[in-house]
């Protein structure tokens, strides 16, 4: 099985090293030196990662036969992909693979069905589930604790406690002058 584990950004410096937009929870062990990752476009690669540092906050990476800032440059936006074992899982307990989540089958508590998940968007301050509902419309539920309470791989299902007005028009009133506003 293949996961994009980082996409290449800019050069750094002259001497063929990129700065690197990390994709995995596991960057020592997919992007360390000797990893050698597979690219989209195919043409770019495959790529031996030959040294990492931290810079600035951002992981730079220097790849085998990347010697020059040109040669850098042309790998901008380029997708990195470790191929891993289907089977493999992460190393925490409540860790999951995008692959492991996708298509499973959104549900309330009770058991009422909600959706599918169909992408998921990994932001800085979380991730969300990009969730289709049966009539088409999408959804974006934040992948916390607090409302998706149970990921259930066994039955393909992802149990969720969402707060009122996330996925239905059961909003709460916020202030006391909204309240006012409506009653009269």
């Amino acid at each position: 099985m293949q996961l994009v584990v980082a996409r290449i950004g800019r050069a750094h410096g002259i001497k063929g090293e990129v700065t690197v937009e990390v994709r995995t929870d596991e960057p020592e062990l997919r992007l360390g030196p000797g990893a050698v990752l597979l690219t989209d476009p195919a043409s770019t690669g495959p790529l031996t990662v030959e040294t990492g540092r931290v810079h600035s906050g951002r992981l730079l990476l220097r790849f085998e036969g990347v010697r020059d800032r040109t040669a850098a440059e042309a790998l901008r936006n380029t997708l990195l992909i470790a191929e891993i074992d289907p089977e493999e899982l992460p190393e925490e307990e409540d860790e999951y693979y995008d692959h492991q989540l996708m298509d499973l089958d959104v549900v309330l508590a009770d058991g009422t069905e909600v959706g599918v998940i169909t992408e998921i968007s990994h932001l800085p301050s979380q991730d969300l589930f990009i969730v289709e509902r049966p009539d088409g419309t999408e959804l974006m539920i934040p992948f916390v604790g607090e409302i998706v309470t149970e990921i259930d791989l066994e039955n393909q299902r992802a149990v969720i406690d969402p707060p009122p007005g996330l996925i239905d028009d059961r909003a709460e009133i916020a202030s006391a002058r909204d309240a006012e506003t409506e009653g009269e």
